[in-house]
């Protein structure tokens, strides 16, 4: 798994690309959790766009970012969230912890305000 990562209008985006699972998953969290803990109000966005799979330490870490990112007045929303990430949010009741937003543009202007 590789993640791209850029700035635009004070929002963190991030585009990881291919599976978080095992490794991945470390990997992740290293790169996500940075850019909320440096931040007193951080603002990310995920695009899921280029992810095939993740599994539930995957979502563990998901959720241990919504949990800091809440805790230092942070948001963080998600964009192009394919069939496989859907069905697994949708399953283990964690749809509510994330912003959705249909592209990111209306993303970025939501996460700014």
């Amino acid at each position: 798994m590789t993640t791209q990562i850029r700035e635009e209008k004070g929002i963190s985006i991030l585009r990881p690309s291919g599976k978080i699972v095992g490794s991945a998953v470390s990997d992740l969290r290293e790169t996500l959790l940075p850019k909320i803990e440096d931040s007193d109000a951080a603002r990310v966005l995920l695009n899921f766009e280029n992810v095939r799979m993740i599994d539930s330490s995957g979502l563990g870490v998901l959720i241990e970012a919504h949990t800091v990112a809440k805790r230092r007045n942070g948001r963080i929303g998600a964009i192009h969230i394919g069939k496989h990430i859907k069905n697994l949010v949708v399953v283990h009741r964690l749809i509510h912890i994330f912003e959705h937003f249909d592209d990111e543009a209306e993303a970025v202007s939501a996460l700014s305000d």
